[in-house]
């Protein structure tokens, strides 16, 4: 061999860089399963139970919210979503639990897979990754985290919540479609939090999807009140003001501010002006922020900031419903191994490449909030008094104060740090290439 040819072989052959990909992914994934394992289902779909039971209360001729079920930790539970979610999940009345169980779990996982490779793929787009290897140790990293983890335990629909967000604020309000703010506008209709999403459509200046989104969710309220009638009216004038109907506010689960003040108050009940001037706090801010990125093209950022100012607000925020988390930590991925990048007071269009590459400041704070995150949230802090782990005189202290709210405290710390990026990675549907003509299309219609 020639010292040209030297010079021009790989240092790393493919076959040896495949075979160290494949190995990582293998040591990963073994590593992640025997953790799953380990932990396993503590709840056995205890939550899509409810919902099964009932529906086929409603199906056998009863009122859909007469349906109570006696809990040794809640007292009792029942059907707590709107109408028109219990006409999306009346099919159940049809099938069998364990058909059931099976047609939840698949579809969320599907969710989680397409959402993941929305999110992961401007990260292979911007820095030239291996997609397959990418999304091979972003999908058991993100099961990890106990708002995924726990989703799937319980047989919850946050994943479905998640996509038609993600899906109608990512592709279709951000192309301009005539369409846009119909997923928003479906999820609320579905659920209540979602609904904060169409103020951010308000704040970031899309009229015709905030309009959309409003009127579909107003559509299929009023079509579920037409087929429903004494349903609708019971939900809307009495069962949507009874929080306390979905357990009790004060458990360490709830996440929300309501959660913090009703552990701070306990064994009285929180104020409601001191949670009022709160949360009115934390929605302006957060909104501001996510107004800003929104405008200025970091649509992820602001997608994950007003999910989180919703996960603060809601009275009701259990750790299931917090999937913001996962946008959050692409984000500090794509900060911690980007050269450079511009945040707060610093944003603008076209920010002057660093003095020193690699050297941009505040990379290390961000790689340490990151891993913060995902290691708390994987080992469910929030837990640790209901698992023995601590002691329960520790509860009044400081330091329990912490643990007992921590998943709260970091969606308020992330809705102060968490940056706004100058230049975010281009966001493309699956199977659209960057740099083509259909590309083009998908150029945010906000900045």
């Amino acid at each position: 061999m020639t010292a040209a040819s030297r010079t021009a072989a790989p240092a790393h052959p493919p076959a040896r860089v495949a075979l160290r990909r494949v190995t990582v992914v293998v040591a990963v994934w073994v590593a992640v399963a025997a953790a799953q394992w380990w932990y396993g289902n503590r709840h056995n779909y205890f939550d899509l139970k409810i919902y099964f039971k009932a529906i086929r209360w409603w199906a056998s001729g009863h009122q859909l919210y007469d349906y109570i079920q006696p809990d040794r930790i809640q007292t009792s539970l029942g059907f707590t979503y709107p109408p028109f979610a219990a006409f999306l999940m009346y099919p159940m009345a049809w099938l069998p639990l364990p058909l059931v169980i099976v047609l939840i779990w698949v579809g969320s996982a599907v969710c989680v897979l397409v959402t993941t490779a929305w999110l992961i793929r401007p990260l292979v787009v911007r820095h030239g990754w291996s997609y397959w290897y990418a999304m091979f140790l972003a999908i058991p990293l993100i099961s990890t985290l106990e708002p995924i983890r726990e989703n799937f335990a319980f047989g919850q629909i946050n994943e479905y919540l998640a996509i038609l967000i993600l899906w109608d604020l990512l592709f279709l309000t951000r192309r301009g479609s005539r369409w846009g703010g119909l997923g928003v506008g479906l999820a609320a209709a579905i659920k209540l939090t979602p609904a904060i999403f169409i103020g951010y459509l308000l704040i970031t200046r899309r009229y015709r999807a905030a309009g959309m989104a409003a009127g579909t969710a107003l559509g299929a309220t009023l079509l579920a009140a037409a087929a429903a009638p004494a349903e609708s009216w019971r939900y809307w004038s009495s069962m949507l003001w009874q929080t306390d109907r979905v357990g009790h506010l004060y458990l360490p689960q709830n996440q929300s501010m309501l959660g913090v003040l009703s552990r701070l108050a306990r064994p009285d009940k929180a104020g409601t002006l001191p949670w009022l001037v709160l949360i009115a706090v934390i929605a302006a801010f957060g909104l501001w922020r996510a107004a800003r990125a929104g405008r200025c093209g970091d649509e992820i950022v602001g997608i994950t900031l007003t999910g989180l100012v919703g996960s603060l607000i809601s009275p009701v925020s259990w750790q299931h419903h917090l999937y913001w988390f996962v946008p959050a930590l692409v984000v500090l991925l794509d900060v911690v191994v980007s050269p450079s990048y511009v945040w707060g007071a610093r944003l603008r269009q076209n920010p002057a490449p660093p003095a020193h590459p690699g050297r941009a400041p505040h990379r290390a704070w961000y790689a340490a909030v990151g891993v913060l995150v995902w290691t708390t949230v994987t080992i469910s802090l929030i837990s640790f008094f209901d698992w023995h782990y601590l002691p329960a005189g520790l509860m009044d202290t400081p330091e329990g104060f912490l643990v007992l709210n921590w998943y709260a405290l970091l969606m308020v710390l992330l809705l102060v740090v968490l940056p706004v990026r100058v230049n975010p990675p281009p966001i493309l549907p699956l199977g659209v290439r960057a740099g083509t003509a259909e590309s083009r299309g998908y150029s945010d219609r906000s900045a």
